[in-house]
């Protein structure tokens, strides 16, 4: 159970700045998993909790959204088609519970899709924890 005491300012200087948990939420933080090539009314696939960390929730959904994107791209798709191909029939993972500290996939869509991946960067699995 958090509460107000639980918070710690990121700048104490600075009180417009969000205050951020040092404590996960109930639960955990999770990661929401959405299809895109789902209906606009029905496109979470699932949620993910359990992450005793926003940096382990954002790692994971970060490494989701790459594979993803991975999966989406055939040999010669310039990075827009790769982009278009995800937008289209790919799946997105954001971390709703930490505003703006949460990875949001279609931020960095254009990004992953100009840069070649290393093989680490798509392992998600490792950082499930459900496994």
């Amino acid at each position: 159970m958090n509460s107000g005491a639980d918070r710690l300012a990121l700048r104490p200087e600075c009180p417009d700045l969000p205050a951020m948990s040092i404590f996960a939420p109930d639960g955990g933080y999770r990661v929401r998993i959405t299809d895109h090539s789902a209906p606009h009314d029905d496109d979470v696939v699932e949620e993910i909790g359990g992450f005793s960390t926003l940096a382990h929730a954002n790692e994971f959904a970060r490494r989701y959204v790459r594979a993803s994107i991975e999966a989406c791209r055939e040999p010669g798709m310039s990075a827009e088609e790769v982009v278009s191909a995800w937008l289209s029939f790919g799946e997105d993972a954001s971390v709703p519970d930490a505003a703006e500290q949460g990875f949001i996939g279609q931020d960095v869509a254009s990004l992953f899709a100009h840069q070649p991946p290393d093989p680490d960067s798509l392992n998600w699995r490792i950082l499930d924890p459900r496994l």
